[in-house]
């Protein structure tokens, strides 16, 4: 049989609703089981007394009550779709259970409907236990938090927070909101919001998620994103709208449903009057037509699709992979081959030092360089300041205090640090003749577009970063930090792919390098190792960077086709390139000028922590931690699902097959083929579920 069951979760982000629904529905909770228990115990007692030959009207009330307590449901949803000129399989097993009643069989009739009734109730608590897994989030996230105001603190609902206030969170507490750290030094157990095994430590400007929990040192958190925009809220939210959505399977199987029923009424009319016409009796004839409509109903064919890919969809939230649809589920397993962005995708998009290079005659030593530059770049808020700086603090160096910082766009910082003037700048690459080779190396980790257009800064990919208006980004909005420094002194020039190199010098004299990569990804070898054992091919290197920043990442990883320094455009036509070979593409990025090949490509996955909101809206998928291990497991979860789909199409048919030819070759018994239709189902529906078992997501 197939029931419609609500896959919709109410919103718990309003102040007046109601409170967040249990982790785990309990049986009784669903309307479906508690009919399906009044037809079984009205059934059950019915039988006693009929088996104890007591009088017709005393178990004819009960069988009464069994068919009406367990059929009342179906019954009316198939006259709603009749009114609607739709056939619902659901009411031919109500018809044959009438019939069965009508010709005398009267037991087999109410057998069929508390059968019929408790695999409508399983049905429905494995739907139920498939939103549970996700919506079981919800309740992590806490009902009140604590918001400092200028009096003093309040306790209010999590949900009247707004964006801009500011929490304290104490030591054990749940976080009541998504937002940044200001003050405090704590860890966070993020297990359930992004999959990390072990607590993450948050120092100020570090972001947290609602619902993770709080360690042992208090903090104060500015609220970043409103409770209904929160991670959590996000995950329930792309699961609802995934759970209306109808993969092509399903959408080819509802499609011939109808014709199917249709043709089920005429075989049964069939099977009823040829019988009858070569002289089988007329009950004889009526209950083997019943039976045959029974049997032949297809409500495990049409439950074979979607329990796989809800509950992959489910299991993939639980992991931080969030799919939008059915649709991009089943798609995500139909890929053969993966193309990946390099910044903010294989790599971090975030600069570190990886070598410093005192100068011959400078009299410094590496640390002492370092300590040096950090000292001056200190104040800045540029991102490669903040890199020096922070490998200077997990060397345990000394920063000098500095005074008189400048930073002058296009050109460095200075600070006198202690009595000297030390100033930091890119190492010019060489003439003024050639700007744009002047460019790549500055910025050796950004994208080719971004060198072509105006100065920008970090380590990002210059479209990835777009302007309230959606242009590139505005060079004037950072730091001007690490720009073409004045002094035109003898220096190294290193080849490009070493990454960006900034020179110091002290009182207007060189006295060392420091280079700074783009980090790649720890799981970036990893996955894309697992990518091209799933496909069967090397994954594809798409990216806007210089070749040689490109070649870089590619060697660390294995790739072996690198495609550099395209525009976004570019990235389109080489995935529509793979796609006109037969190839069906994943392609997976972060920026804005990833959108368009998103968009493009046979599935899409977008990398959620860092990722432009075009980006994560076009995509078919989130990973919303970044992990790059989560891309291989979500396609090799995607096709485990395909393939339970396919034992499930394959289990309804034989069931179908087998109990049809049974009941016109010889004489199937009423009860047997209840029991084998509706077991097929139930059984076609747990099989999915197998899905949301942990296993299913480590392969």
């Amino acid at each position: 049989m197939v029931r419609r069951v609500s896959t919709t979760f109410a919103s718990p982000f309003t102040a007046t609703g109601p409170p967040p629904p249990r982790r785990r529905t309990r049986v009784l909770a669903l309307p479906e089981a508690r009919w399906a228990l009044v037809a079984t115990v009205a059934f059950l007692a019915g039988l006693g007394f009929d088996l104890g030959g007591a009088p017709s009207p005393m178990y004819g009330i009960l069988y009464a009550v069994a068919y009406v307590a367990g059929g009342w449901e179906p019954a009316l949803e198939g006259l709603r779709a009749l009114r609607e000129k739709t056939l619902d399989v659901d009411l031919l097993m109500i018809v044959a259970a009438l019939g069965a009643a009508a010709i005398g069989q009267v037991l087999d009739g109410a057998l069929l409907i508390v059968i019929f009734a408790t695999s409508g109730a399983l049905e429905a608590l494995a739907t139920a236990r498939t939103a549970d897994s996700v919506r079981g989030l919800l309740d992590l996230a806490p009902d009140t938090a604590t918001r400092l105001t200028g009096h003093g603190e309040e306790t209010v609902p999590a949900a009247e927070l707004a964006v801009g206030d500011l929490l304290l969170v104490r030591p054990g507490e749940r976080i009541g909101a998504d937002g940044r750290v200001v003050d405090g030094v704590s860890e966070a157990d993020q297990a359930t919001i992004t999959g990390e095994p072990l607590p993450v430590v948050k120092r100020p400007g570090d972001d947290v998620f609602a619902g993770t929990l709080n360690g042992t040192g208090a903090l104060r958190v500015r609220v970043g994103r409103d409770p209904a925009d929160s991670v959590i809220a996000r995950i329930v939210t792309l699961v609802e709208d995934a759970s209306r959505t109808k993969a092509p399977t399903q959408l080819f199987i509802e499609k011939i449903e109808q014709r199917y029923a249709v043709g089920i009424v005429a075989a049964t009319l069939a099977v009823f009057a040829v019988p009858l016409a070569f002289g089988e009796s007329l009950t004889d004839a009526l209950l083997r037509a019943m039976t045959f409509m029974i049997v032949a109903s297809p409500c495990a064919v049409v439950l074979a699709t979607m329990p796989p890919l809800l509950s992959a969809i489910a299991t993939a939230g639980r992991h931080g992979v969030l799919v939008k649809s059915a649709v991009a589920m089943e798609r995500l397993g139909e890929i053969d081959t993966a193309a990946l962005d390099k910044t903010g995708t294989l790599t971090e998009g975030t600069p570190e030092v990886t070598d410093v290079s005192p100068l011959p005659g400078s009299g410094l030593d590496a640390d002492a360089l370092l300590a040096l530059a950090a000292a001056a770049e200190h104040p800045s808020e540029h991102p490669l300041a903040r890199a020096v700086v922070g490998a200077a603090r997990t060397r345990g160096l000394r920063i000098a205090p500095a005074t008189g910082f400048a930073a002058t766009p296009g050109r460095g910082v200075s600070a006198v640090v202690e009595g000297c003037v030390v100033e930091v700048g890119r190492v010019e690459a060489g003439g003024a003749g050639d700007a744009a080779d002047r460019m790549r190396l500055v910025d050796g980790m950004q994208d080719a577009a971004d060198r072509r257009s105006v100065v920008a800064h970090g380590m990002q990919d210059a479209v990835d970063r777009p302007s309230p208006a959606g242009g590139r980004r505005n060079p004037a909005r950072s730091d001007p930090g690490f720009h073409p420094h004045p002094h035109p002194h003898p220096h190294p020039h290193p080849h490009p792919s070493a990454g960006t190199t900034v020179l110091v010098t002290r009182d207007s004299t060189p006295v060392g390098t420091l280079t700074l990569t783009d980090r790649l990804r720890p799981a970036a070898p990893a996955a894309t190792a697992a990518l091209a054992a799933l496909t069967g091919t090397t994954p594809v290197l798409l990216t806007g960077d210089n070749a040689h920043a490109a070649a870089r990442v590619a060697e660390a990883t294995g790739i072996t086709d690198v495609r550099a320094e395209l525009f976004p455009q570019d990235k389109v036509n080489a995935v529509r390139d793979l796609q006109l070979a037969g190839r069906k593409v994943l392609f997976v990025g972060d920026g804005v000028n990833d959108a368009p090949a998103l968009a493009a490509a046979h599935s899409g996955l977008a990398m959620g922590r860092a990722g432009s909101d075009l980006a994560l809206e076009t995509a078919d998928a989130v990973v919303v931690r970044d992990d790059l291990t989560a891309v291989p497991a979500v396609v090799r979860l995607s096709r485990t699902a395909r393939r339970l789909v396919l034992q499930n199409l394959v289990i309804a048919g034989t069931f179908i097959t087998v109990l049809v030819l049974w009941d016109l070759v010889g004489h199937l018994p009423l009860p047997l083929g209840v029991a084998g239709h509706e077991g097929s189902t139930v059984l076609v529906g747990l099989n999915g579920l197998r899905l949301l078992r942990e296993r299913a997501w480590q392969g």
